[in-house]
């Protein structure tokens, strides 16, 4: 097999302006941190992101949104980022809420090659404006589409020079399924071994979904919110 190994500012210098770019992370666990601080570095604008939320004002996300290049975000929740709860509300930037469980099977349903499936969740909310509703045992569901993007920025805690990918606990988060759904995905591990030192059985995300990876130079791993007893 072709080794995949990339140069980290290469990958990033990919990213053209308007690009849909998904990035795994819950919060500021598991963040590809270093490629978005080359991404603020690039100044590509006009980004759509999809993540499960922006984190906070002085990282991760955050920090695009501070150089103005975010134009939307689609993600689950907002409300640990003062300057996009602003932008959002100043109208800045479009941010599109989605449900978090509908956030993740519409993520898995592009990567699966699914052309839509059918959720109770949004019902009777502003969720279902402007989709196909259908009833089903008599219970009404709404018909949500895949969501895909041309780019995906994924972090796991070990990979090798295939691809192939291991994370690490609450930190594989959405990672695996944005992996499968963009065109083009870039990886930054912890730590790059050669092929044959990851255990087969152990690996969450196979190398035929990685289009390069490199070894991450730099991991702050920040806590979101310190709570104290």
């Amino acid at each position: 097999m072709k080794s995949k190994v990339g140069v980290a500012e290469e990958c990033v210098a990919r990213i053209p302006d308007g690009a849909t770019i998904m990035m795994g992370g819950f919060g500021m666990c598991g963040i590809p941190e270093n490629m978005v601080r080359l991404l603020v570095d690039h100044g590509a604008k006009d980004l759509t992101i999809i993540s499960n939320n922006a984190g906070v004002e002085d990282f991760g996300i955050g920090l695009l949104i501070n150089n103005d290049q975010v134009k939307r975000m689609i993600s689950t929740y907002v409300g640990e980022n003062r300057n996009l709860e602003k932008a959002m509300l100043d109208g800045t930037i479009e941010v599109d809420l989605i449900p978090q469980g509908t956030f993740a099977e519409r993520i898995r349903a592009a990567g699966a090659g699914i052309a839509g499936f059918y959720t109770p969740t949004g019902v009777g909310t502003v969720v279902e404006e402007g989709k196909e509703k259908r009833v089903f045992d008599g219970r009404e569901y709404l018909l949500e589409l895949p969501l895909g993007a041309e780019f995906a920025f994924i972090k796991a805690w070990r990979g090798d020079e295939h691809g192939n990918l291991v994370f690490r606990r609450t930190a594989r988060n959405f990672h695996p399924m944005m992996a499968a759904a963009a065109e083009t995905t870039f990886v930054e591990v912890e730590e790059l071994v050669k092929p044959g030192q990851l255990d087969a059985d152990l690996i969450h995300t196979p190398g035929i979904f990685v289009d390069a990876i490199f070894q991450g130079e730099v991991y702050e791993k920040r806590i979101e919110k310190r709570v104290y007893r």
